[in-house]
């Protein structure tokens, strides 16, 4: 008969099984080798080498070792936390410890930034074989210090060639650098109304001005077209033919067409010559809210509800591209000669700048927080500005690199127009208008024009506005069915309405 298994508690069996398992890794605990010291510092310097040669070797200054030679420790210079004073840097193993609780170890060193009148210093204190060579060569140096440093490298001052072609000493003063300052706005003459046309029977959502600045053409949602008279003021023609609101016109300077686009997603392109419709654009599944013509090529852009922009052969009405990507409503599309050639806002809060010949995506901005329903383009800097109800921005082309804010006109934006003085036009949805200087963002007037009579005081928005080619005319179309001009005040003076300018606040211009 066998035997009973003998019967072990888990426990037993557990501590039996740990046994096992550390008689067979025992070996892997045994006292460890003794660090062999010359191997060590070869490994470390290889991987110093390796991984920080770059940084390896910072510029220490002559002026902090001349205090004392035999004081290598940085706190008795008078700093509590070297970590915490921007002129020191600690290189060796750990060249950028994050935080004050890293460990040093004993190939770390503590090196002081060098500041600008140090750097030259250093360039002017060279050896004789080495002073005698060109300025170039020494301003070349110069620039290699900042460089190794980690230092922007700056242009050098005209007056400090001078000074090291003259052997200049090491206590030669440099001009010290000017605290940052908020430039001063440019005064601007006040706008004033002075006419008011009326003749449309609806909102007027759109205008144009002719390249030769004879007359102008407006859009409105009782579905007509209208052109008139820039000087007097009188309507010269009406085109009919779109169903619904004309939301976008456009007037060719390469051929006698007009274009015009409307919430019953058609595009037309009509001929001047005989005011009647000789093509049409199919293709969008929604209203067309914007349109604009390339300014060197014969290509027009349409932006629709559907969120899509498309780029149309005028000649052929071939569908070039369909610009896909934003994710609502595309409400203003803007085109330049130069790239990114076509830039688009849409009411999902984006602004796409995007490349012609691919019909891809160039650059996508996210700045701004509510619906973008209008963009523009400054005449003759390569910038442009965004209008949304959280700020008006300005970016900086080829990549939409953010410049600066505009606040203070809290409501809907609809429109914008900048002129070559660089005044900048806001027109809103409550029929406010907000002047601003272009370079410093400065409000220097706001508009609010009395309704026209019988109209409701909720009709007082702002749906479109313009300059006409000598810039001395803006044009507004608004919701009260009527066109207002406004021109320059020539009455006015710098002493009449000063520039009330408060520089509380520096703004950071970041190009």
């Amino acid at each position: 008969m066998a035997e009973d298994v003998q019967k072990h508690s888990v426990h037993t069996l557990v501590f039996r099984s740990l046994k096992r398992t550390h008689d067979m890794f025992v070996s892997d605990h045994a006292k460890p080798v003794a660090l062999d010291e010359e191997s060590h510092k070869t490994k470390m310097a290889v991987k110093l080498r390796a991984e920080y040669g770059a940084i390896l070797h910072m510029p220490v200054l002559k002026e902090g070792r001349d205090k004392d030679p035999h004081t290598s420790d940085p706190y008795s210079q008078g700093y509590s936390d070297p970590g915490l004073n921007p002129e020191y840097l600690i290189t060796g193993t750990h060249p950028y410890p994050s935080g004050p609780g890293i460990a040093l170890s004993a190939d770390t060193q503590m090196h002081k930034m060098p500041s600008e009148g140090g750097v030259h210093a250093l360039a002017l204190a060279l050896p004789p074989s080495q002073a005698r060579q060109d300025v170039s060569r020494t301003a070349a140096s110069v620039g290699e210090i900042h460089r190794h440093a980690g230092m922007p490298e700056r242009s050098m001052p005209q007056h400090s060639l001078s000074l090291l072609e003259g052997g200049g000493t090491k206590t030669t003063t440099m001009v010290p650098r000017k605290a940052p300052t908020m430039p001063k706005p440019q005064w601007h003459p006040p706008w004033k109304l002075y006419r008011v046309i009326s003749g449309h029977l609806g909102w007027v959502r759109s205008i144009a001005v002719e390249p030769g600045n004879q007359w102008f053409v407006t859009g409105s949602a009782d579905r007509t077209i209208k052109i008139w008279d820039l000087a007097s003021g009188k309507l010269k023609l009406s085109l009919t033919g779109h169903i619904s609101t004309v939301r976008g016109v456009a007037v060719s300077t390469r051929s006698p067409y007009l274009f015009s686009c409307g919430e019953d997603k058609q595009v037309k392109c009509w001929d001047l010559e005989y005011n009647k419709v000789i093509r049409h654009y199919h293709g969008h599944l929604s209203a067309v809210y914007d349109l604009d013509l390339h300014p060197t090529i014969d290509v027009l852009v349409t932006c629709s509800r559907d969120s899509t922009a498309r780029v149309w052969d005028i000649r052929t009405k071939a569908n070039v591209h369909t610009l896909s990507g934003h994710t609502n409503t595309v409400a203003t599309v803007k085109c330049q000669n130069a790239e990114p050639q076509i830039i688009t806002g849409s009411h999902d809060t984006t602004i796409r700048l995007w490349d012609l010949i691919a019909g891809k995506t160039r650059a996508t901005l996210t700045n701004h927080k509510k619906s973008v329903r209008a963009v523009v383009l400054h005449p003759r800097q390569y910038t442009f500005a965004s209008g949304s109800p959280d700020n008006l921005k300005q970016w900086k082309f080829p990549d939409g690199n953010f410049i600066q804010n505009l606040s203070g006109h809290n409501a809907i934006i609809n429109t914008l127009a900048v002129n070559s003085d660089g005044v900048l036009v806001s027109g809103a949805d409550n029929g406010t208008i907000h002047m601003w200087d272009w370079r410093t963002g400065y409000n220097f007037q706001r508009i609010h024009a009395a309704v026209q009579p019988g109209s409701l005081d909720s009709e007082s928005g702002i749906f479109a506005c313009t300059f006409d080619h000598s810039e001395s005319r803006l044009i507004t179309a608004e919701a009260d069915k009527t066109i207002k001009v406004y021109k320059e005040d020539d009455t006015a003076t710098e002493e009449t309405h000063p520039v009330n300018w408060k520089p509380e606040i520096i703004k950071r211009k970041r190009f």
